[in-house]
């Protein structure tokens, strides 16, 4: 005996719905995963310290400063520090230099700051750094013409400025900064050097051993502070590990 044939069923409309709603609830399961694959979320900016040279003023930042903001960091992150550059570094500078690091930190929330100085400011900022207590607290140095090593045109003024004799060869502070290691702890050091630099001299006091050294071309001592180059290539050393 043929049995008749069952009639063909389609599936009900509320199986339908629950196949529906259950490829949307993994469809939304999945989402978050996609999203963790991504590029992953730029990291917050370190607040940057900046601290000009001899006889200057926080004013001569304002190109990098410019540069730096169109690179994305809020302009609340950018400090420029404005002191007596007649004084002494290792006597006066480097503590009043880490009371404002101190109020940076405390104003942004940030456990580190990246310094920038150019000049005089970067003897300052490193007897900060050696001396008191900068490693815990700088992340990034960058040293725009800095007399590291002492420069010979500090005698001009020397007789009259406890700053220029700080900066002339040999002093009590270049002789302490280039005692051991010259850049010390965890932090990256780097340094941008001229060679048509007419007030350091040797050129060669600008760089220091253990800091990324760069040449900067033929530009006057001021003009590394408005340089394309320059700020480009400072502006990677502060994104750098």
């Amino acid at each position: 005996m043929v049995r008749p044939a069952r009639p063909l069923t389609l599936p009900r409309p509320l199986t339908l719905l629950r196949l529906l709603g259950l490829l949307c609830l993994l469809a939304a399961l999945a989402a978050p995963t996609a999203r963790a694959q991504g590029p992953a979320a730029a990291a917050p900016h370190r607040p940057v310290v900046f601290v000009h040279g001899y006889n200057a003023d926080p004013g001569v930042w304002g190109s990098l400063r410019e540069d730096l903001t169109a690179a994305g960091y809020p302009p609340e992150d950018l400090f420029a520090w404005g002191y007596d550059t007649s004084r002494s570094v290792n006597e006066e500078l480097s503590g009043q230099l880490a009371a404002y690091v101190e109020q940076v930190r405390a104003a942004t929330g940030a456990d580190r700051v990246d310094l920038v100085a150019h000049s005089f400011g970067s003897l300052v900022t490193r007897w900060y750094v050696k001396y008191g207590g900068g490693t815990a607290t700088v992340a990034h140095w960058a040293s725009l013409a800095g007399p590291n090593h002492g420069t010979s045109t500090a005698w001009a003024c020397a007789l009259w400025s406890q700053a220029c004799r700080d900066m002339t060869p040999g002093s009590y502070v270049t002789g302490r900064l280039a005692q051991g290691d010259e850049t010390p702890g965890p932090l990256a050091y780097a340094t941008w050097w001229s060679n048509c630099d007419e007030v350091i001299n040797p050129d060669s006091s600008v760089q220091l051993a253990g800091a990324a050294n760069h040449p900067a071309g033929c530009l006057a001592h001021n003009d590394l502070l408005g340089d394309d180059g320059v700020s480009r290539g400072v502006q990677a050393f502060l994104n750098s590990p």
